[in-house]
Parts: structure tokens; C-alpha cells; sequence
């Protein structure tokens, strides 16, 4: 498979006459708590080329494709639509920059704009992204006796960023296993969160769950803890010339 998002990927740089700096796995994937059958989420962060950017007229600045029956989920975003959306402390693209799987990476891009990152990391603007997720997810699952596992792993999930945020300087980690092994977790919990992972490893992801009352504590904790600190976050303090002269930078490396 990886052969193939490969090639889909120099075929998406021969279309649009783009250059992809950096596509990764996003998702369960990516998290470390993916199903038999889940799919392959693909995000891209690309640059045209100059007279691209010159253009009087308002240009698309994404791409969004599926291929393979819907198994490979392909988007992307130009670089000026990437480095705007980091000014804002976007927790996707956030996340996408922390990848573990890899597809393509131009190494000096990379480096250089995870260390602008940090400066530009918003603790309350990313907290109300993913306290949104889980007060969400938890309705969903609160409603109904059974459950996705799937949805159920993307509320526990959102809810212990949301304490990561609180607790941590740093940014939270996109591997989850990277989250709750270092919070102030109980083992039951960590042994229980990993017997989970394991199971969801096994079934496909319509498979339905019920149960887990003290997991949904822990959510509900994660959350109060959330609302009641959100307002006291740092918010980013980054350096816009810093971000321009790295967007100006890649778009002239690649200008031909």
C-alpha cells in the first residue's frame, strides 16, 4: 500500500504541476489505534509554482480526491493556505506535522517549520477545538447504549488532549499512546485504554461496544478539568516575518 500512495503522489504532482513538501498518515493510523479495515487518511502540504501565486484571480488552495473504493483518502494544502492556517495555531495541521508514518518529506522544510510551530501553538485556541470534539463524541456515546469503538477512541482521545493542554507547555504529541502515558493516568486505566487498543486492532470498525464506565469518567474528568481552565491558557506569540521568509524560501526552491 505504501507503494502505491507513493505513486498516487507523484501522479497528483504531474496534474497540478505541484510539489508535495510533506504527506503523511493522519487518523486512527497515524494515532496508533487503528481498526482491520481503516482507511488511509493522507494529508499533504504542497507548493505551486511561482506564477501560481501571482495570479490576479482567486486560486483553489486544497485538494481533495478519494481513491480505491474510498480506502485512501487524499487531501492537501498549498503552503500559503498551511503557513496562514499554523498563524492560527490549527490543530490538524498540528497534529500532521508530528506524523509518524511518512510518506514524502522534504527534510529542510520539515525542521524548519516544526521549530516555527511552536511559537505560533495556541494552548486556548487548540483546547477549544478538541473540547468541542469531546463534549460531541461524549453526547453521542452518553445516548446510546452501545457504541462504535471507533467514536469511543475519539472521544477518550480528544477528551486527554484537552488535559494534556492544561497540564503540558509542549504541543500534544499525535501519537496517543505518547498522551496518556505521560499524564497522571491511573495503571488500571492505561492497562485498560491499551487492552482496548488491542481488541480495536482485531475488528473492523463497524464493530459496536458498550461498557467502559470508568474510561467515561475519565472523559468527563478530562472535560470539567478543560472548562474550568480554558480561559486561562496562553495564547501563541509567533514571528510572522519568520513564517514569510520560510513560505518566500520554498516557493523560489521550487519555482521551474
Amino acid at each position: 500500500m505504501t507503494e502505491r500512495i507513493k505513486k498516487y503522489i507523484c501522479d497528483l504532482e504531474a496534474k497540478h504541476r505541484i510539489k508535495v513538501l510533506w504527506a503523511v498518515e493522519t487518523g486512527s493510523r497515524a494515532w496508533g489505534f487503528a481498526s482491520r479495515d481503516s482507511d488511509y487518511d493522507i494529508r499533504l502540504i504542497y507548493v505551486n509554482r511561482n506564477e501560481w501565486y501571482l495570479n490576479l484571480s482567486e486560486q483553489k488552495d486544497s485538494i481533495e480526491l478519494m481513491l480505491d473504493n474510498n480506502d485512501i483518502d487524499i487531501a492537501g494544502w498549498d503552503l500559503k493556505k498551511a503557513c496562514n492556517l499554523l498563524r492560527k495555531s490549527n490543530p490538524a495541521l498540528l497534529e500532521r506535522l508530528q506524523s509518524p508514518i511518512v510518506y514524502r518529506a522534504d527534510d529542510d522544510f520539515i525542521e524548519e517549520f516544526l521549530q516555527v510551530s511552536h511559537s505560533f501553538y495556541s494552548k486556548v485556541a487548540t483546547i477549544h477545538h478538541y473540547l468541542s470534539m469531546a463534549k460531541k463524541f461524549l453526547e453521542q456515546l452518553k445516548s446510546n447504549e452501545e457504541y462504535k469503538l471507533k467514536s469511543f477512541f475519539y472521544t477518550l482521545r480528544s477528551a486527554m488532549v484537552c488535559k494534556w493542554i492544561v497540564e503540558k507547555d509542549e504541543m500534544p504529541p499525535i501519537e496517543f499512546h505518547e498522551i496518556y502515558k505521560n499524564l497522571n493516568i491511573e495503571s488500571t486505566l492505561v492497562d485498560r485504554i491499551e487492552k482496548l487498543i488491542a481488541i480495536k486492532s482485531t475488528i473492523e470498525e463497524s464493530y459496536f461496544h458498550k461498557g467502559e464506565s470508568e474510561l467515561v469518567s475519565l472523559i468527563e474528568d478530562c472535560i470539567l478539568q478543560a472548562e474550568e481552565n480554558k480561559n486561562m491558557l496562553t495564547s501563541a506569540n509567533g514571528n510572522l516575518e519568520l513564517l514569510n521568509l520560510l513560505f518566500k524560501k520554498y516557493v523560489a526552491k521550487y519555482d521551474n
